[in-house]
């Protein structure tokens, strides 16, 4: 009889034993990395989809079936804006983990106070992320699917296409997924790099200063950002200089503008907290916005993690739609301003298409931002609850953390302006700088000026701007539900 009753107390055990293993996953920040994760395969699932029932359609029909152009064409975009997606999801990842690893310091302290290694506590956390990307992956390779099958049934029946043979059980669906599961994986390594200078010290006092391993790693990584920039910048330029002559101009500068936004994104820190403080002093000298200043600058690591994804989502936005619109006008001049207005109609619904694809990765790097600014606030009940014990309002701690986020947020939208302006420009001119555009028709290159639309732009501005607003819902909502004497006792 006893024997029977010890087996349901041994599977109960079991059953706590798991859950507290993965209690982690209840932690801030894991969800919305989930989501990352998700939104990125569901992205791939739905293009590779996209392309297989566009490439079908094209063989049914007698003169485009035998052409391999349209598939290849479809495929390389495929390639492309999965590959943007993934990067801005690993840099989003990698953010998350950073800021997630510097409120558990305390916690990895006590582990190495009692004898567990730095390099056994990065496993740990590299372990959680393979976990967090594969519950993503897997989550979005059955939304993809979902989402793609309901999307060819309605495009076949409002075009009738009904007749097209085309199935969805593809094994290349798998590949956005396990992409996504290694991304994540290598990005939870990345961010958790920090815990490798946790000391046992940490343990015993609040804060410890930076010892010299701080300083040298951030001085390599700063010199790295630096070299990747310069040999990025060089890249571009020589794609310009190339493109002047070849459209081929235009791979090299791809490669230069992913060398120089990677070095961008490594050297955040370096190159926002300017950004950040001449933005700071348009709020005005309130108490709530020197604050909100104050604090962004005093940590900048946090501030620029939070940034630095949405710049490089209003980047990529502004790049596709300055570019496009330089594209317009190469065409207008090459092929008069009568041709180009027949074509106007097929260029704004490519040029549509586009901006929605690169959109998604614009939504990762706002989740990625609504994600840090949640963790930010978890992270600093201590002092949020030392404010309101000083006398700052339940209002004024909640104008402090929307100035906080509209600081953010905008500083991020000027950085990310400027550099897709940058990069629109660049990408056109070695695209399309050797194509003639001389009235007498000599064959000489050809100079762009960046060409930037008016309402795409107004779009960016806006949509940022309501990402400052819905970010700030949930972390308003936290801080100002902490009480000051339960935050001052908080550990």
């Amino acid at each position: 009889m006893s024997a029977v009753l010890e087996r349901p107390r041994a599977a109960a055990s079991t059953a706590q034993a798991g859950s507290r293993r993965l209690a982690w996953l209840r932690e801030r920040g894991m969800g919305a990395t989930i989501l990352v994760a998700a939104i990125s395969s569901a992205f791939g699932v739905i293009l590779i989809a996209a392309t297989g029932y566009i490439t079908s359609i094209a063989r049914a029909d007698p003169y485009l079936g035998e052409s391999g152009s349209i598939a290849f064409v479809l495929g390389i975009l495929t390639v492309v804006f999965v590959g943007l997606a993934v990067y801005i999801a690993s840099i989003v990842t990698a953010n998350t983990f950073a800021t997630v690893i510097a409120g558990r310091t305390r916690q990895i302290a006590l582990l190495r106070l009692i004898g567990a290694s730095a390099r056994s506590q990065r496993q740990r956390v590299a372990a959680q992320g393979l976990v967090v990307g594969v519950l993503g992956a897997l989550a979005g390779l059955l939304g993809g699917i979902a989402l793609a099958a309901a999307g060819i049934w309605a495009i076949g029946r409002m075009l009738g296409l009904e007749g097209i043979s085309h199935t969805l059980l593809d094994p290349a669906f798998a590949l956005p997924a396990i992409v996504v599961a290694l991304t994540t994986w290598a990005a939870a390594w990345s961010g958790s790099r920090a815990v490798l200078r946790v000391t046992p010290l940490q343990a015993l006092a609040g804060s410890v200063p930076a010892t010299h391993g701080d300083t040298g790693n951030r001085r390599v990584r700063g010199g790295g950002a630096i070299v990747l920039l310069a040999a990025g910048a060089v890249l571009l330029g020589l794609g310009v200089l190339v493109g002047l002559f070849s459209p081929l101009g235009v791979l090299i500068a791809f490669v230069g503008g992913v060398l120089s936004f990677t070095g961008i994104a490594l050297g955040a820190v370096i190159f926002m907290p300017p950004v950040l403080r001449l933005i700071g002093r348009l709020f005005g000298g309130s108490v709530t916005a020197r604050l909100a200043a104050q604090h962004a600058l005093r940590h900048p690591a946090r501030s620029s993690r939070m940034a630095i994804g949405v710049v490089m989502g209003v980047a990529l936005v502004t790049m596709f739609a300055v570019a496009l619109e330089s594209m317009k006008g190469v065409l207008a001049a090459e092929l008069g301003s009568e041709v180009l207005a027949e074509f106007t109609s097929v260029i704004d619904a490519v040029s549509a298409i586009m901006m929605g694809l690169v959109g998604v990765s614009a939504v990762i790097a706002a989740v990625g931002m609504v994600n840090l600014l949640t963790i930010g606030v978890v992270q600093r009940r201590r002092e949020l609850g030392l404010l309101r014990a000083l006398g700052l309002s339940n209002r004024q701690v909640r104008a402090m953390v929307m100035l906080e986020a509209a600081h953010i947020a905008i500083a991020a939208l000027v950085a990310g302006l400027a550099l897709g302006i940058v990069y629109g420009w660049a990408g056109a001119q070695s695209a399309f700088g050797s194509i003639s555009t001389n009235p007498l028709g000599e064959v000489m290159p050809t100079v762009l000026w960046p060409a930037v639309p008016l309402w795409p732009m107004v779009a960016v501005v806006c949509a940022t701007l309501l990402l400052t607003l819905v970010a700030t819902v949930v972390p308003t909502r936290l801080a100002t539900r902490v009480a000051p004497v339960e935050a001052l006792a908080a550990d």
